[in-house]
């Protein structure tokens, strides 16, 4: 999967074409986790393998159920805009011409102007929020017709909700991009990899392929301004993570394609670890939580202490005690559900 979606192998295509049904029924599932179906499955469908014809399939499957999301998130982001609810979409389009299972925006509107339009406009349900979800401002909406679920991040960013500074950058520099036909608000480069980082390395600590691919796509476009990146990511005490994240999709594109990034010295040095302490690990690229995911989250609280951000370092505060408790949940119930 790496292999086509990195660099279109015919190593690749080979590997597909002698699966059988149910080792590919396999890699399409683990496609779909990663978000890479249409980018791993469209050499295969091109290629003149005994797979050909199954993976065109597969493609055209993808590519109808992403056509009525992307339609939907257009109308659901006219709507919000319409209602006085500013949003930009972020991480969903960056997988283009894939796309994820959640639909997810962020908006500097007050919470309930962005419940409101949703219920009154498009009878959102609201789903459940955890004490996690609650601190971070983020709402999940399922909307009748949609596979997707809608997730609304609201005035705040980050695993505690502790960047709204950070955040509100999102909107002032989001640029338009025509997607599927269709124009949609997104973030600046910067904040693309910005928000990467915050998914990846300080929430869930593991990479999906699309990251990797996203990333190494960015960069390569020459578009990414690194002073500016910089900049923000040292605001937000998080250019440690940054630099890393960078690092680590760096080392492991590099693998497949044999070269890494063009990335400049300063992201080099400063970045803690990279690929080598990468393990794949149940369909995705795990990043160790301790103690380099401990690490990480240590220099970001310490420097929005020093920074003199009371409220944010107060939030972050709570990590500890909220992931002590949602491991200890896990390991009795085999769900965080409602804490995390």
């Amino acid at each position: 999967m790496c292999r086509l979606a990195v660099a279109n192998s015919p190593e690749g295509i080979q590997y597909v074409a002698a699966l059988d049904a149910a080792g590919r029924s396999e890699f399409l599932s683990l496609a779909d986790s990663n978000h890479v179906v249409l980018r791993s499955l469209q050499p295969v469908a091109g290629s003149d393998s005994s797979a050909a014809n199954w993976a065109a399939d597969a493609c055209d499957a993808e590519r109808a159920r992403i056509h009525s999301a992307v339609s939907r998130l257009a109308e659901i982001c006219d709507r919000l805009e319409h209602e006085g609810c500013p949003v930009v979409v972020i991480k969903t389009l960056e997988h283009w011409p894939d796309l994820g299972n959640d639909l997810d925006l962020y908006t500097t509107a007050p919470e309930p102007r962005v419940v409101c339009v949703m219920r009154r406009c498009f009878e959102a349900h609201v789903e459940p929020r955890s004490w996690g979800d609650r601190l971070a401002q983020k709402w999940n909406f399922t909307i009748p017709g949609l596979r997707e679920s809608i997730e609304i991040h609201i005035q705040r960013l980050g695993q505690m909700g502790e960047h709204t500074r950070l955040a509100r950058r999102f909107h002032d520099r989001r640029q338009i991009r025509n997607i599927g036909g269709f124009d949609f608000n997104v973030p600046a480069p910067e904040q693309a990899v910005i928000v990467a980082t915050l998914q990846r390395m300080y929430r869930h600590f593991y990479l999906r392929v699309c990251d990797v691919v996203n990333t190494a796509r960015l960069v390569d476009s020459g578009a990414l301004d690194f002073a500016l990146l910089h900049r923000s990511a040292n605001e937000g005490g998080i250019w440690p993570g940054v630099a890393t994240y960078l690092k680590v999709v760096s080392d492991y594109i590099a693998l497949y394609r044999g070269r890494g990034l063009e990335l400049p010295p300063e992201v080099l040095s400063e970045a803690l670890f990279g690929g080598e302490k990468i393990e794949v690990k149940d369909r995705f690229l795990r990043v160790p939580v301790v103690p380099e995911g401990a690490t990480l989250f240590t220099r970001q609280a310490l420097a929005t202490a020093l920074a003199g951000d009371v409220p944010a370092t107060f939030r972050l505060t709570l990590l500890p005690p909220l992931a002590s408790a949602a491991a200890i949940a896990y390991k009795f119930t085999g769900s965080d559900k409602g804490i995390w």
